[in-house]
């Protein structure tokens, strides 16, 4: 059996995602099986290529429902999980058909993809955890934003830290595929030290100085909001707790910056907020506005790299909203 496995790219979760579910699915589903890797990227317009949906199985972790016949498991955890109402009510319709409702799956209550899609395969197929529970822990720290504090997060001793950094930054475009199995058959300080990966790290570590100081000299903090451009310095991403990690007592975020694929707003909340939640702005519901998604707490938009002008307004007006929504 040939398994081809859809996941969220340039994400730690997402990898983690697709690591977990491969070792699920060989261990309780297909003993025998191969498996392939393609990532897939919010971006505007379509999210998805069916001529890609080629394995005898297919799967999609950590990224939005497709209602292709050619999908056979999903897992997703994100509000923001489907893209129109058309695909919500082909999932709710798979709910109702007990082979489909036996292999997607959806709820936005869990920190991470890893963590709900563990869930699952413990409790439904009978897949034993233990072995990648560290992993699970820290796919819930990196995704949910649980780390202990700004300079946790920023300044990146922990390995699982030093993996995020390296799978948002690279270029390489089958490094994170041939990464992806390995963070499921060592513990995460020994991936980091493979060759393929350690090279990697020291000029990624210089990028995310930069990074730092280029934020610090383009954010501005007024009414609890930060608000950066930086499109004028193409990134292909930048660790999202630099703002809280600059500006500790403000709220929120939103990022404007260019990559070689799209031009995206960014749109988050400080971790570490004294805010009441009750209070704080739902930033998926924000981000739906304009085509975007996400979590309660971050999302974002992508435009096409020649829709600067729209991103740019969009960021404008997502600043004026949660500047005057200050909760604090």
């Amino acid at each position: 059996m040939r398994v081809r496995v859809f996941y969220h790219d340039k994400c730690f979760d997402g990898a983690c995602s697709a690591s977990l579910f491969t070792r699920f699915h060989r261990e309780c589903i297909a003993a025998g099986a191969s498996y392939q890797y393609h990532g897939l990227v919010h971006r505007a317009g379509a999210l998805f290529d069916e001529s890609e949906f080629t394995g005898d199985e297919n799967a999609i972790v950590d990224f939005k429902y497709s209602a292709s016949p050619h999908i056979t498991w999903w897992f997703d955890h994100h509000l923001s999980a489907f893209l129109t109402p058309q695909d919500h009510q082909h999932f709710l319709a798979c709910r109702r058909d007990p082979a489909c409702a036996a292999r997607k799956f959806f709820d936005p209550a869990y920190t991470s993809c890893t963590s709900f899609l563990a869930h699952i395969a413990a409790t439904r197929f009978g897949f034993d955890v233990a072995p990648v529970a560290d992993l699970i822990h820290w796919a819930d720290i990196v995704d949910g934003a649980q780390y202990e504090s700004p300079e946790a997060a920023v300044e990146m001793a922990a390995p699982a830290m030093k993996l995020t950094l390296i799978i948002e930054s690279t270029q390489i475009p089958d490094f994170i595929p041939r990464l992806i199995p390995l963070l499921t058959e060592m513990p995460l300080g020994e991936v980091l030290c493979q060759p393929f990966v350690s090279e990697l790290l020291p000029p990624l570590l210089e990028r995310h100085r930069h990074a730092i100081e280029l934020i610090r000299s383009r954010g501005e903090e007024r009414d609890g909001t930060i608000f950066f451009d930086i499109t004028d310095h193409p990134l292909e991403g930048y660790n999202k707790f630099i703002p809280y990690y600059l500006h500790p007592q403000a709220t929120y975020s939103i990022g404007l910056s260019k990559s070689s694929f799209r031009t995206k707003v960014a749109v988050g909340s400080n971790p570490w907020t004294k805010a009441d939640p009750a209070k704080m702005v739902n930033l998926a519901q924000i981000c739906e506005r304009y085509g975007g998604g996400g979590h309660a707490r971050v999302g974002a938009v992508s435009f096409p790299p020649d829709k600067e002008v729209e991103a740019r307004a969009a960021a404008a007006e997502i600043v004026a909203e949660l500047r005057a929504n200050n909760p604090l």
